[in-house]
């Protein structure tokens, strides 16, 4: 067994402990010297760029085009929309100075107290502002609409409590921000977008998810609505994961944004904004992982197959050398993600266990005695089962494998979620399952307060309102009063 995986923690024992360890002994992460903030490893980065990858190919499939703004915003232009400023004015880190100087005392590089700006700067939190503020710059006439515009960028939040990749100060993400003529041409981008997330979510991370409206009290700052896509984790809790927003004209309200429609009028434009981020690297993590380390879905995974030689010289190591490369390249040609691991300064048992830790779906091992016997072990990483294949046929037979792989962790996960989602009535059976995890189906009076005070006595929030949830007479669980349709609480990261 690699050193590494002696000291991972078990699930069972510290769920929050076992991911923080996976996170550094997968290699994916590592704190900086900057509080709250991350470095994000070659292996790790590896995974976000298959996710960026795939994510831009469905933006693009859906008109939108990539741009990017300033990283730095006018403090004024957050003022500009009342409640958006105060959704993240707690979470601004802000520049002051344009200047350092070396202290004339000797005590190295100060802040020189000459160089204050007249207007300090904001480090983007969200872009909505200055994008805003630059559209109007766009946008005269009905026929500059609709904007269909993406930025991939790293945005900053001042957060107190940070876990890698779940909530750090800084983070990496995409950002949608379009313009339309009509509110239904706004409304049916955010739902569209919506839709986007959850395929991907589905699809090529293997995790299931639920769609949904936030309520008032968890909506985007300066939004008419927020939709999301919310996933459940091994231990329960949910995890917000991806979220659209009809923006209505809030923001062209605030940055004076009108155009002349087809009737010859002056209106304002209608918006949306929609986002992503590494957090989706927590819930890959948290979803599919287990005590031997990643579990990774093979649309997603930067090495798809890892062939190990068993060699005891040369010879043998040459001969296996002969036979597998033939079948890499075979694998390569189907767009399949193969590393032939030949290194000969560490032993079999530890690339093994290390290919388990960083969750490579397929490992395929060829020695002297299978070369004679035409054959390969084969060992797949969702179930930690070996199977003995022929070699002349396993080129054809890998694609078919990652595809039952990637299938088998999505049915898995969603019978968890399955099994872990809960119909309750009182407020005292909702009170002792709360405690046990997972996604309760609960009514709600609608009223900010109820929601409020559940979250204060149980530290569980409305997740969403399932846009699937059907019509259903009820009574809220605290209060008594009527409810036509019951919503999502969890606690949540």
């Amino acid at each position: 067994m690699a050193v590494e995986l002696q000291h991972l923690t078990k699930r069972s024992e510290n769920y929050s402990q076992w991911y923080n360890d996976l996170v550094v002994k997968a290699d994916l992460a590592e704190q900086s010297a900057v509080r709250g903030c991350m470095v994000i490893k070659p292996y790790g980065y590896a995974i976000w760029e298959k996710m960026q990858q795939q994510l831009d190919k469905m933006f693009k499939e859906t008109g939108h085009q990539n741009a990017y703004f300033p990283l730095l915003i006018p403090k004024s232009f957050l003022s500009r929309e009342a409640e958006h400023v105060e959704g993240f004015a707690k979470e601004c880190a802000v520049v002051t100075h344009h200047r350092l100087m070396n202290d004339p005392n000797g005590g190295g590089v100060v802040v020189d107290p000459e160089a204050r700006l007249e207007e300090e700067l904001i480090i983007r939190p969200t872009s909505e502002t200055i994008i805003w503020n630059t559209y109007k710059n766009w946008i005269t006439s009905y026929r500059d609409l609709p904007i269909l515009v993406n930025q991939w960028a790293n945005v900053m939040r001042w957060e107190m409590r940070t876990r890698m990749f779940l909530r750090t100060a800084e983070f990496l993400w995409q950002e949608g921000h379009t313009a339309h003529a009509t509110y239904e041409e706004a409304q049916e981008e955010t739902v569209k977008m919506l839709n986007v997330y959850k395929t991907f979510a589905e699809k090529y991370m293997a995790v299931p998810v639920v769609t949904g409206v936030k309520t008032a009290n968890e909506r985007f700052a300066g939004a008419l609505e927020t939709y999301t896509i919310e996933a459940m984790m091994q231990d329960g809790k949910a995890l917000q994961s991806g979220t659209s927003h009809f923006l209505g004209q809030n923001f062209a309200k605030a940055f004076d944004v009108k155009f002349v429609n087809k009737q010859n009028e002056l209106e304002y434009v209608w918006a949306t904004s929609w986002g992503v981020s590494t957090r989706l690297m927590g819930a890959l993590i948290m979803t599919h992982s287990d005590d031997n380390g990643l579990v990774l879905p093979p649309h997603l995974a930067p090495i798809q197959v890892v062939i190990v030689p068993i060699y005891k010289n040369d010879e043998q190591r040459n001969a296996v050398t002969e036979k597998v490369m033939p079948i890499v390249e075979a694998l390569r040609a189907k767009g399949i993600s193969v590393k032939y691991d030949d290194a000969d300064n560490r032993r079999p048992g530890f690339k093994f266990a290390d290919y388990e830790l960083k969750g490579v779906p397929v490992r395929l091992a060829i020695g002297a005695r299978d070369l004679e016997n035409g054959t390969v072990e084969v060992m797949r990483r969702d179930t930690l089962e070996k199977e003995i294949d022929r070699i002349d046929t396993i080129v054809e037979r890998i694609p078919q494998l990652l595809e039952e792989i990637q299938d088998n962790i999505y049915r898995k996960a969603l019978d968890r979620r399955t099994a872990m989602t809960y119909k309750v009535d009182t407020y005292e059976e909702f009170k002792t399952q709360i405690e046990k995890g997972g996604f309760i189906l609960a009514h709600w009076d609608g009223t900010p307060e109820t929601e409020e005070r559940i979250k204060e006595e149980t530290k569980a929030t409305i997740r969403c309102i399932p846009l699937d949830a059907e019509e259903e007479d009820g009574v809220d669980m605290l209060t008594g009063k009527p409810s036509k349709r019951r919503v999502i609480f969890a606690r949540s990261y």
